[in-house]
C-alpha cells in the first residue's frame, strides 16, 4: 500500500524527491507544495501524528508527521524555514488539528504561521487579560482556577455565558510548563527515558514505550520477541489501573461516595499487583532502550494476571451498579456530547474519540511490538456523551484482561534486551497510551546524545477538543464533563 501511495505522490509532484524509509514515505518539500500535499494526505484519511520544529546553528526546519488510518504507514514532510523571515503557511484551513501545534511552535520558536486565526498567548501566557467574546446583554465570564484545593493541577477555564449554559469555554494551560523537551537536549537516551515516563506519572509505560520505539528506530535496534510480549503485558496492566482511576474520578464528580469507594478499592488492588510484580506501583523502571530492565518469571506473571482476573467480578458489579443508578445516569447521559464529526475534525484520540465512534487505536491502525499478533476488539460507542465514555472505559478493561491472557499464553523464551550501539540518527515512535496515541520523535548526535526530543502525549491533542464537550451545557455539568474526558494537565504541560 505504501509503495503504491508513494507512486501517486511522485506522479503528482515530480519535482519532489519521494523516498521510502522503512514504513515511512519521506520528502523535503518547498513550502509552496505544503498545502496541496497536506490536502491530498487528508483526503486519503491520514491524520497528524505530530509537528516538530528543529533549529540549529545552520538550519531551521519544521517536520510534519502523519499516519495512515486504513493501513500501516507514516509520512514525514520536511520544510526548510528562512531563519530571517521565519514564516510558514498555516495548515489550519486544511487540518484544524494543526492549530495547537502551530501555536506552540510560534511561541517557542518564533515561527509565524501565515493566516493562522490566533497566534500568541499560548505556552508563554504573554497576554494575561482574559478576552471576552460574548457581548450580548447579560453576558459574563466565569473564571475557574487556576488554583484549586486538593490534587488538581493548575489550569484556568474561561467560561462565558448569557444564562445558565456555557456558551464558550477556553482552557488556559501551561501554568507549570516543565520544558521536558529542552531539558532532554544533550542527555543520554536512558536519562531521557526517565523524563518520558514522568511526563504523566499515571502513564509511565504508555509514554515511555513511545519514546523507546523512537530511540530503537533511530538506533536500528531489533527488540527481542519476549521483550515485546512483556512490554504489551505491562501496558495492559497499566491500562487496567488507569481506567479504574478515571472511573473513580467520574464517580467522585457525581458525588457517588459508595461507588467511589468501591473504585478506590479496585484501583488500590491493581496498584498493589503492579508494585509486587514490577517493584513500583506506577510501573516506573520497567522499560529500557532495546527491551526491559529485567526479565520476569512466568509464575510471577501468572500470579499477577490471576490477581487482576479476580477483580473482574468487582469491576462488573461496579458497572452494573452505576448503569442501574438513575441519579447517576441523569448526570452523565446526553451531557458533554462530542459528535463523530467533531472527534474526526479535532483528531481526538483514545477512549475520548472511541466514545464518539472513531475507532482509531494505534495498536491496530499502526500495530507495534506484540500487538501485531494479538487479536482483540476495539470498543466504540456512538453517543459521544459522558455515559458513552464511561462504557468505553469499562469495555477496554475487559479487553485488556483478554490481551494479557493471550500474551501470557504465547510468551516465548529468550532474552529481554537487545544490544544497543549509539550513533547519530533520528526516529519516530508511537504507542497507544491509556489516554490515546502518544507520538514521539528523537534526533541524536554521533555520541548518541539527544539533539532534539519531541513529545506529543494524548492530552495535548485532546485538550484541543475540550471546548466541544463543554459548550452548550449547564455550568453544574462542567466538573462532570471534565471528569469523563480524562484530560491530564500535567501530561499537557510537559
Amino acid at each position: 500500500m505504501l509503495t503504491e501511495f508513494t507512486e501517486v505522490l511522485r506522479s503528482t509532484w515530480p519535482a519532489v524527491e519521494w523516498r521510502i524509509i522503512g514504513q515511512t514515505v519521506c520528502a523535503d518539500i518547498d513550502e509552496r507544495y505544503l498545502d496541496a500535499v497536506m490536502k491530498h494526505l487528508r483526503a486519503q484519511h491520514w491524520r497528524i501524528g505530530t509537528i516538530v520544529a528543529q533549529e540549529s546553528a545552520h538550519a531551521l526546519d519544521v517536520r510534519y508527521f502523519l499516519y495512515a488510518t486504513e493501513h500501516p504507514g507514516w509520512a514525514e514532510l520536511r520544510v526548510a524555514v528562512d531563519p530571517v523571515e521565519r514564516t510558514l503557511p498555516s495548515l489550519t484551513n486544511v487540518a484544524i488539528a494543526a492549530d495547537w501545534f502551530e501555536r506552540e511552535i510560534e511561541d517557542l520558536f518564533s515561527i509565524r504561521f501565515l493566516d493562522h486565526p490566533r497566534l500568541g498567548d499560548f505556552v508563554r501566557h504573554d497576554d494575561r487579560r482574559p478576552k471576552r467574546v460574548l457581548e450580548e446583554d447579560g453576558a459574563f465570564m466565569m473564571t475557574v482556577g487556576p488554583v484549586y484545593a486538593g490534587e488538581a493541577e493548575s489550569a484556568l477555564f474561561l467560561l462565558e455565558t448569557v444564562g445558565e449554559d456555557v456558551v464558550r469555554a477556553v482552557p488556559r494551560l501551561f501554568f507549570k510548563y516543565r520544558a521536558i523537551e529542552k531539558i532532554a537536549e544533550g542527555r543520554s537516551a536512558q536519562d531521557v527515558l526517565l523524563l518520558a515516563e514522568r511526563c504523566s506519572g499515571t502513564s509511565a509505560i504508555g509514554n515511555g514505550l513511545a519514546y523507546c520505539h523512537a530511540m530503537e528506530a533511530a538506533l536500528d535496534v531489533r527488540v527481542p520477541r519476549r521483550a515485546c510480549v512483556l512490554r504489551a503485558f505491562f501496558a495492559e496492566l497499566e491500562r487496567l489501573r488507569h481506567h479504574m482511576t478515571s472511573i473513580r474520578e467520574i464517580c467522585a464528580s457525581t458525588a457517588l461516595t459508595v461507588a467511589e469507594s468501591q473504585a478506590i478499592w479496585i484501583e488500590e488492588q491493581l496498584l498493589r499487583i503492579s508494585g509486587i510484580l514490577a517493584g513500583h506501583r506506577y510501573l516506573f523502571g520497567v522499560l529500557a532502550i532495546g527491551g526491559l530492565m529485567h526479565d520476569y518469571e512466568r509464575d510471577e506473571l501468572r500470579t499477577a494476571l490471576a490477581a487482576a482476573q479476580e477483580l473482574e467480578h468487582d469491576v462488573v458489579a461496579l458497572r452494573a451498579a452505576l448503569e442501574t443508578s438513575s441519579s447517576f445516569l441523569d448526570r452523565i447521559e446526553q451531557v458533554g456530547i462530542v459528535s463523530e464529526r467533531a472527534a474526526q475534525t479535532f483528531e481526538i484520540v483514545g477512549p475520548f474519540a472511541r466514545a464518539s465512534g472513531v475507532a482509531a487505536d494505534m495498536r491496530v491502525v499502526q500495530p507495534y511490538g506484540a500487538y501485531a499478533d494479538v487479536g482483540f476488539e476495539v470498543p466504540t460507542e456512538k453517543d459521544g456523551d459522558g455515559y458513552a465514555r464511561l462504557r468505553v472505559l469499562f469495555s477496554e478493561m475487559t479487553q485488556s484482561l483478554r490481551i494479557m491472557r493471550s500474551l501470557l499464553d504465547g510468551l516465548p523464551d529468550g532474552p529481554v534486551a537487545a544490544e544497543v550501539h549509539t550513533r547519530a540518527g533520528s526516529g519516530m515512535g508511537w504507542s497507544e497510551a491509556p489516554r490515546g496515541a502518544s507520538v514521539q520523535w528523537v534526533a541524536l548526535d554521533d555520541d548518541g546524545a539527544i539533539v532534539r526530543y519531541r513529545l506529543t502525549p494524548p492530552s495535548f491533542r485532546n485538550w484541543h477538543g475540550f471546548h466541544v464537550a463543554t459548550e452548550n451545557f449547564a455550568f453544574q455539568d462542567f466538573p462532570i464533563v471534565l471528569a469523563t474526558l480524562d484530560l491530564s494537565v500535567a501530561e499537557n504541560d510537559r
